[in-house]
C-alpha cells in the first residue's frame, strides 16, 4: 500500500471510516483504567459501561496513551503515512507516534499534532484523504496539512471538569472558578491547552455564546467549512446547538458524532465539543 492515514482514538473514528484500496486507514486506541478494569478505546469500546463504572468509583480513573509499538505496527503496510494525534500537551500519543516511526527510515511518515481532539482530528483526516486522492505530491501534502490544521478551531462546554483536573489537563484554579460559581463556561483549545473563554450561568446562554464566538472566528463567505459537534451518549442539547448553528451560520455540513471512550471519559455527560 502506498498511502495510509493513521489517527488515535480521541478522533472518535472507527477503522472502517475510510474504505479505499489505495489509501489505508487505522485508528490507534488509547485506554482508560477504572479500578482494576482497563477499557480499550477500540471499535468495540464499552462507553456506557465505562461511564457507569466511573460514576460508581470514588477514586475515579486514569487514561493511557498507546505504546509506540501500536503505531509502528500500523505503519508496516504503507510507504507514505499521515498520522494525526490528540494535542501533545494533553497526551503522550504524539510522542508514541514519533517513537514508533523511528523503526522505518525508508518510509515517509508525517505526524500532525492536532493541538486539539475529537472533530479537529477528523477534519484533518478528511483533508489528508482529499489531498492524497487529488494526486498531490507527499511533500506538498506535509506542508499543506500542517497549514490546514492551524486553521481549525475547537470550542467546548463542559458540565464537569473532574477528570481533566485530576489528570492535569486543566488548571485547578480555572476548574474551581467554573464549579464553585455553578457556571457553564465556554472553553477553547488554545495552542493545545484548555482555556476558559467566557463564563455563563445557563446552558442556553452557553449555546448562544458558542455561536457568537464562532461568528467572530469564521468568515461566513467560506461555505466549504464543516462543523463537527461531539456529544456524550444522547445529549439533549446537541440538536439544539446544531439548529442554532444552522440558523445563524453558513457551514457546508454539520455532523453530530458520538464520543468514544477517551473523549467520553474527559468530556463526561453534558459536555459538547465543537470543531470547525
Amino acid at each position: 500500500m502506498k498511502y495510509k492515514i493513521v489517527v488515535d482514538s480521541s478522533s472518535n473514528l472507527k477503522n472502517d471510516y475510510i474504505k479505499d484500496d489505495e489509501v489505508g486507514f487505522a485508528v490507534i486506541p488509547l485506554s482508560v483504567r477504572i479500578g482494576d478494569k482497563e477499557y480499550l478505546d477500540d471499535d468495540n469500546a464499552e462507553v456506557d459501561q465505562m461511564l457507569e463504572d466511573l460514576s460508581n468509583n470514588k477514586n475515579g480513573g486514569a487514561s493511557s496513551c498507546p505504546p509506540p509499538g501500536s503505531y509502528a505496527e500500523a505503519y508496516k503496510d504503507a510507504n507514505n503515512i499521515i498520522v494525526i494525534t490528540i494535542s501533545s500537551k494533553m497526551s503522550g500519543s504524539f510522542n508514541s507516534a514519533f517513537v514508533g516511526s523511528l523503526e522505518y527510515e525508508n518510509k515517509a511518515i508525517h505526524i500532525v499534532d492536532s493541538k486539539a481532539t475529537a472533530g479537529v482530528i477528523q477534519l484533518i483526516a478528511d483533508k489528508a484523504y482529499e489531498m492524497i486522492k487529488s494526486g498531490m505530491d507527499f511533500k506538498d501534502i506535509e506542508i499543506e496539512i500542517d497549514k490546514y490544521a492551524e486553521s481549525l478551531n475547537l470550542l467546548f462546554i463542559l458540565d464537569k471538569f473532574d477528570n481533566l483536573v485530576k489528570a492535569g489537563r486543566m488548571s485547578k484554579i480555572a476548574a474551581f472558578v467554573a464549579t464553585s460559581l455553578s457556571i457553564k463556561p465556554l472553553c477553547v483549545a488554545h495552542k493545545g491547552e484548555i482555556k476558559i473563554l467566557k463564563k455563563t450561568r445557563t446552558m442556553k446562554m452557553a449555546l448562544k455564546n458558542v455561536v457568537n464566538e464562532m461568528k467572530q472566528i469564521v468568515n461566513d463567505d467560506d461555505v466549504n467549512r464543516v462543523c463537527i459537534i461531539t456529544c456524550v451518549q444522547n445529549d439533549s442539547n446537541v440538536e439544539k446547538l446544531k439548529n442554532i448553528i444552522e440558523t445563524n451560520m453558513n457551514f457546508k455540513e454539520i455532523r453530530i458524532v458520538g464520543a468514544k471512550l477517551l473523549d467520553s471519559y474527559y468530556q463526561l455527560p453534558g459536555g459538547l465539543i465543537i470543531s470547525f
